[in-house]
């Protein structure tokens, strides 16, 4: 949170957290992406080296070279199709992964026969297979199948000895046997980072749902029961309307008073709704705060349901939408505890080395205001690149805002 004022829409503008959130997990998409196309494009390095070495080398180094850039440019096309996989897609996109299928098999052909290496015969298509999208547990096994068979042409072409002793070959051999592992322990980290992102987006949608239908099923259960009740009274006063007069009448009273009494209880729900405990609401500030992908430090006392929650309650609440608002997005600290002077409650949350100090807004107008008419005091400070709001709320008013609220 920082005393900006600016208005923040969260569907044109979302909180830092989430954009921050958003940033990291492309941002390892990228140091994925490069650390797979860096070893690739090494690999045809050291190969077009091994090709230079041989005697009378010709221009067999220049085919391996710039036939392996034109391979290298293939596999970027593969990292672009797993990137943007879908995950429930029946079959294979055969449109997408056979031409760069077809480039690897040309070149390691046209290659292998240049250098007389079976290894780099076997290498790009080995390479290339390894970074389909592959279902679970299938992987493993083709990256073993690819290894063991990059090992066996390794074998082979020593014993032929097409593989040099000195200089580029053995390092080529090396690195072609192990880039398919490589490249996949790469992609599997980022898999991991996709697959944290996607629970903690179903936990929140989760958690949103089970929500609304416990709201749904307390609604049902309450005005289910009246309204059934206040059609048997309509039902009786109309059946009891030329019969009894004064009898359909007292069933017409009866149903007001049902009609009231179910006006009432949808008002205690939406208060018991509207009153949750204050260690309740610090709890879900600390969720809100985390799911955004903010750090976040929480201290709530043992006793903190007995503090002020008519007070307290939407203080903590528009603190936490400003920390989201206008907050750097790094790190947040929330405690709620006794305090001499009563209840005390303070937020506190770095701010953005971009960040323009401007007057209070109405937001935090709106929590001196009531913290005021609680007899409360509200402190605003800066505190070394941290924004800190302390909130205090006397004890023996807090007590009485209680019992009005129960």
């Amino acid at each position: 949170m920082s005393p900006s004022s600016r208005t923040v829409d969260p569907l044109v503008d979302p909180p830092p957290g989430q954009r921050q959130l958003a940033r990291g997990i492309t941002a390892t998409w990228w140091y994925t992406f490069s650390a797979v196309v860096f070893l690739e494009l090494f690999l045809v390095l050291v190969w077009a080296l091994q090709a230079l070495a041989v005697p009378e080398p010709g221009a067999g180094w220049i085919v391996v070279g710039v036939g392996g850039l034109v391979w290298w440019l293939s596999t970027i096309m593969l990292l672009w199709a797993y990137r943007h996989r879908v995950d429930a897609e029946p079959g294979i996109a055969w449109t997408r992964i056979a031409p760069p299928l077809l480039i690897a098999v040309v070149y390691g052909v046209i290659a292998g026969v240049v250098v007389d290496s079976w290894l780099l015969a076997l290498m790009p298509v080995a390479q290339s297979v390894v970074l389909l999208n592959w279902p679970k547990g299938i992987r493993l096994r083709v990256v073993a199948l690819m290894t063991a068979l990059l090992i066996g042409a390794a074998f082979v072409d020593g014993a032929r000895g097409a593989v040099q002793t000195e200089g580029p070959g053995w390092l080529a051999a090396f690195y072609a046997i192990v880039i398919p592992a490589m490249s996949v322990s790469s992609l599997w980290w980022w898999d991991v980072l996709v697959t944290l992102d996607r629970a903690r987006a179903s936990e929140a949608r989760l958690a949103a749902t089970q929500e609304r239908l416990r709201v749904a099923t307390d609604v049902h259960d309450l005005q289910g029961h009246h309204l059934q009740v206040i059609a048997l009274q309509l039902e009786l006063a109309e059946r009891l309307l030329a019969l009894d007069p004064d009898a359909a009448l007292e069933q017409l009273r009866a149903a007001r008073v049902s009609v009231d009494e179910a006006r009432q209880g949808t008002r205690d729900l939406a208060t018991r709704f509207r009153s949750v405990p204050l260690g309740d609401e610090v709890a879900n500030a600390r969720d809100l705060l985390a799911a955004a992908g903010i750090q976040v430090q929480a201290e709530i006392a043992p006793d903190a349901d007995d503090a002020p929650s008519a007070a307290l309650g939407p203080v903590i609440r528009e603190t936490t939408t400003n920390v989201l608002r206008h907050g750097a997005g790094g790190h947040a600290r929330l405690a709620l505890g006794r305090a001499p002077e009563g209840w005390r409650y303070e937020v506190a949350n770095d701010v953005g080395a971009d960040a323009v100090v401007q007057p209070i807004g109405s937001g935090l107008d709106g929590v001196r205001r009531r913290i005021s008419e609680a007899g409360g005091t509200l402190e605003i400070r800066d505190d070394e690149g941290e924004f800190v709001v302390v909130v205090t709320v006397p004890a023996a008013r807090a007590t009485s805002d209680e019992r009005a609220m129960r």
